[in-house]
């Protein structure tokens, strides 16, 4: 929990608590329930002593303060690091709305952004439940602190290289940048596997304590994400991209989905249609190797662009670059040609002005492929039109519930922005095999079953009805080996006997 002093008042500081410290050098703002109670604390730094005045909201208040220091005198002899108690007194109480606009001096000053940063805003997604009712907010390293920031005119912290691209605080390495001079060149996390890895967010907290702007530190276990191959920690990490913006089709989608006959109806009317209700633009780009290439050639200075919809046209555009200078060739020309990476980013097309034109060098997200499978199969509308207007849109699907966001999705956004037309009329949505336990089946967890093995074991009629018998198709199946052979010793055992028996006598 860290202070940050007012610019108004050098006695009076704000509290705010993060679980990263490391993300405090990008701090920009600071957030607050505009409706919650806060309330203004006089009270003893826990480190120095010094007397200061707080502010936090006051739900959040018996979580910093134990109401038996509200009895002691402003005294040092009363503070108690080991028990967390402290002298306070409540001077007043007001709205969050009290604090809009009021500004603080940063925690450190390794950038100075241009803008109009270090102020306190207004955010819905602030709560009192944990920590203090006030929220770091470091636009560069979280989805709500960007898009709050950019609402209120909150400029992030960065840094720009020779060619002025902008950069976090924090390179794509995981490294703090040689400006932040205190921790040049050091992992935010243990990336490298480090056995005598110190923690950066330790030496972040002894240095706010020297300055006196620590004021609780705390060992707080929570969920934080992780790479699911790896088991690597993840940053948040602002990069340019491209989207398809979805929101803008968000009417047509929900509206178009009650056409749709689903079963369970459940999946379609409240897991599909309250994602849909709530949907973003989707983030079409992926900066991978691997993949569809994007089709997009851009100018260096972003002034033009292209975006191709054809192999003839862009062998058309190659032959205005050759003739432009810009190719010696044309490699559409030549029948190996791969359109894949890295050949399509030696493509160098030509702009209205003569500049050559680059292509951008993401690849897009798989799924558009998936979503894309009506169309492709067909190589429409290239050719087999006709075969493409009788089997569009498909009259039945089927696959699992987790496809909700992933197949369902994209087919849906897909016919719905280029046809205005569902690309499914009926959908029946599997639940998924889950270990016995009911936790997801990973090669990395251990908890795969081999398919093939319990066919050769058991037999694929008896497995088909262990998952038929034991739970309907649309709910999960935890999957018991042991309940299998039960089901084989029961069921087919009595049915290979009455068989046997049947047999017996139908040949005397």
């Amino acid at each position: 929990t860290v202070q940050f002093r007012s610019q108004d008042d050098p006695n009076l500081y704000f509290l705010a608590w993060t679980t990263t410290p490391w993300t405090l050098p990008s701090n920009a703002a600071l957030a607050v329930g505009a409706d919650f109670e806060y309330v203004e604390v006089e009270t003893l730094q826990p480190y120095t002593h010094a007397p200061i005045r707080v502010v936090l909201a006051a739900e959040a208040l018996s979580r910093y303060f134990p109401s038996e220091g509200a009895h002691l005198p402003l005294s040092p002899e009363y503070v108690d690091l080991r028990t967390g108690r402290l002298p306070y007194r409540i001077r007043r109480r007001f709205p969050g709305r009290k604090l809009v606009g009021l500004r603080y001096e940063p925690l450190f000053t390794y950038v100075i952004p241009e803008g109009d940063a270090w102020r306190i805003i207004p955010a819905d997604f602030v709560s009192t439940e944990e920590g203090t009712g006030l929220v770091h907010i470091a636009p560069t390293f979280g989805a709500d602190d960007f898009k709050v920031a950019r609402q209120h005119r909150i400029p992030p912290i960065l840094v720009y290289d020779e060619e002025g691209h902008p950069s976090p605080l924090v390179d794509k390495q995981g490294r703090f940048v040689p400006q932040v001079t205190d921790f040049a060149g050091r992992y935010v996390r243990n990336y490298t596997d480090d056995p005598h890895y110190r923690p950066v967010d330790e030496d972040i907290a002894l240095l706010l304590r020297q300055k006196g702007l620590l004021f609780r530190k705390d060992t707080y276990e929570h969920n934080y994400p992780h790479c699911w191959r790896t088991d690597k920690p993840i940053l948040y990490y602002p990069i340019e991209a491209w989207f398809i913006r979805t929101s803008a089709l968000r009417e047509k989608l929900v509206q178009l989905n009650k056409t749709i006959q689903w079963h369970p109806p459940t999946i379609g009317e409240k897991r599909f249609g309250n994602w849909l209700e709530n949907v973003e633009d989707w983030n079409l780009s992926r900066s991978r190797f691997w993949g569809i290439p994007l089709p997009i050639w851009r100018t260096a200075d972003g002034r033009y662009e292209r975006c191709i919809g054809s192999f003839a046209e862009l062998h058309q555009a190659i032959e205005e670059a050759r003739q432009a200078g810009l190719m010696q060739e044309n490699p559409l020309d030549r029948p190996d040609f791969d359109p894949h990476r890295p050949y399509v980013d030696a493509i160098v097309l030509v702009a209205p002005d003569g500049s050559p034109m680059y292509r951008e060098p993401d690849v897009i997200d798989v799924w558009f492929d998936s979503g894309a499978m009506p169309y492709a199969q067909w190589h429409y509308p290239f050719e087999h039109t006709e075969e493409f207007n009788h089997s569009f849109p498909a009259d039945f699907i089927a696959e699992g519930v987790d496809q909700t966001r992933g197949w369902f999705y994209t087919l849906h956004v897909i016919a719905a922005a280029l046809f205005d037309s569902v690309a499914y009329k009926n959908v029946l949505v599997n639940g998924l095999v889950l270990d016995k336990e009911g936790n997801k089946m990973s090669k990395r967890l251990g908890n795969v079953i081999d398919p093939f093995e319990l066919l050769e074991k058991y037999g694929a009629d008896p497995t088909r009805w262990y998952l038929i018998s034991n739970a309907p198709p649309w709910e999960n199946v935890r999957f018991d080996e042991k309940r299998l052979a039960e089901k084989v010793r029961i069921f087919f055992g009595t049915l290979h006997n009455t068989y046997e028996f049947f047999a017996l006598y139908a040949r005397i």
